[in-house]
């Protein structure tokens, strides 16, 4: 699959015109929890001549090249990235960490060294925080669920909780931040859930999980509640994008 998956990158950067800096794998893949039929979400930044830069219409930032049952390739532009970088967009500081590279530029690089800088702790929380919410509220209340919703939530608080405690972006893979701060009195229920995730195709419904139930709720209170007392930190500077991006016209 990284053959076909590489193939699929030269093609885009032919059709487009654009030169691919950074490609990697995010989702369930990257984050460790894959089902066996979990499709491959290949995320890329790219660049295009610098005469594009310059146009007075409107042009387009992403490239969205495939979407079916085995592939979901788009990417970025890196003006799109860069100013979503200065705003510490957390999407970034993910692909940024994904465990699973395709392909990686001297150029990016560059950006791998100063990309932390841009890290807003608040911020990165409560895009945790919505995560957990969101699939909390969604998935998981009724008296039947579906059973792999629970890393969707899980996961997230678990960064939200590396946050708080080391002031950092947090890892993608499930297992580094699993091992750390998942508690006891769940770690038998997760360790069953996750054996039937890694090996069945499409993990089913199920009776919803009480004690896990009990356990999000809780954290979610108590996240929102340390979140709330943290201080409110601008935006970091200008400069050092602008610098890395006329760079790559040099």
């Amino acid at each position: 699959m990284e053959h076909i998956i590489l193939k699929k990158l030269s093609e885009i950067e032919k059709a487009e015109n654009v030169r691919i800096l950074y490609c990697v794998e995010s989702g369930s893949r990257a984050w460790g929890f894959a089902s066996p039929d979990s499709d491959y979400d290949v995320r890329f930044v790219y660049v295009r001549p610098m005469d594009f830069y310059l146009r007075l219409d409107e042009t387009r930032d992403v490239i969205e090249w495939q979407l079916d049952d085995t592939l979901d390739i788009n990417g970025w532009d890196i003006q799109k990235a860069f100013r979503l970088l200065h705003n510490s967009n957390p999407t970034l500081f993910e692909w940024n960490s994904s465990p699973i590279v395709y392909k990686k530029t001297k150029e990016w690089d560059k950006v791998d060294k100063i990309i932390d800088r841009y890290f807003i702790n608040k911020a990165g929380i409560y895009h945790y925080l919505s995560m957990a919410k969101r699939n909390y509220s969604g998935y998981l209340k009724e008296e039947t669920v579906r059973l792999k919703k629970y890393f969707y939530v899980l996961r997230p608080i678990f960064a939200c909780k590396w946050i708080l405690d080391k002031q950092t972006p947090p890892p993608v893979l499930f297992s580094e931040l699993s091992d750390i701060y998942m508690d006891g009195n769940i770690k038998s229920e997760v360790e069953r859930l996750l054996e039937i995730k890694l090996n069945t195709p499409e993990i089913a419904s199920g009776k919803r999980i009480d004690v896990l139930n009990d356990y999000i709720r809780r954290n979610i209170e108590e996240i929102e509640k340390a979140a709330s007392k943290l201080p409110q930190k601008s935006a970091g500077e200008w400069s050092m994008l602008n610098e890395l991006f006329l760079g790559f016209f040099k």
